[in-house]
């Protein structure tokens, strides 16, 4: 990063959001089904990922962070606002929606479609997308410089459990 100073992690969950125009600032997350949107304004150097649950739902954007998409997106850009970016300037990556429970629900995927289509409806390019599979990811953003990694998280492995054969009237928990 061209700078000596330590860096400075910062790790947002499921309805939070952060910002930082600094160098050495990371903010990271985990995600399976969720989604994570990194923006950015690359004059300003200020950045700032959140990381939401739903698409939609309720949740009132003045009572705090939300986990929901569209609360989350608008607290996310206001934020960039107020520390000097200009919402013309803001690019776009983004991560997550998994499909993590196969045939349980189909969050991750209207997650992912529910960003895309707000990034193009409110004309924030998108220079960057990682949506879909199966894997949870870990997502690293550097708000400073605009730049994003992520590393899928391997699955633990499932055990298999013998069957334990008993008598009718016997009941046994594990």
């Amino acid at each position: 990063m061209g700078d000596n100073r330590p860096m400075q992690s910062c790790y947002i969950t499921q309805g939070e959001f952060a910002v930082g125009d600094r160098p050495g600032i990371v903010i990271s997350t985990i995600l399976g089904s969720c989604v994570a949107t990194c923006l950015w304004d690359p004059q300003k150097q200020i950045g700032g990922m959140n990381h939401f649950l739903l698409p939609e739902g309720g949740g009132d954007a003045t009572k705090g962070v939300s986990s929901y998409g569209a609360n989350a997106m608008e607290l996310l850009i206001n934020a960039l606002i107020r520390h000097g970016a200009n919402r013309d300037r803001l690019r776009a990556k983004v991560f997550g929606g998994a499909q993590m429970y196969r045939g349980l629900t189909d969050a991750g995927t209207l997650n992912g479609r529910f960003v895309l289509d707000y990034l193009e409806r409110e004309n924030i390019p998108c220079e960057g997308k990682s949506l879909g599979g199966t894997h949870a990811r870990r997502v690293e953003f550097v708000p400073y410089e605009g730049k994003a990694r992520q590393k899928y998280v391997s699955d633990a492995p499932i055990r298999a459990v013998a069957a334990v054969v008993l008598p009718a009237n016997e009941v046994e928990l594990f």
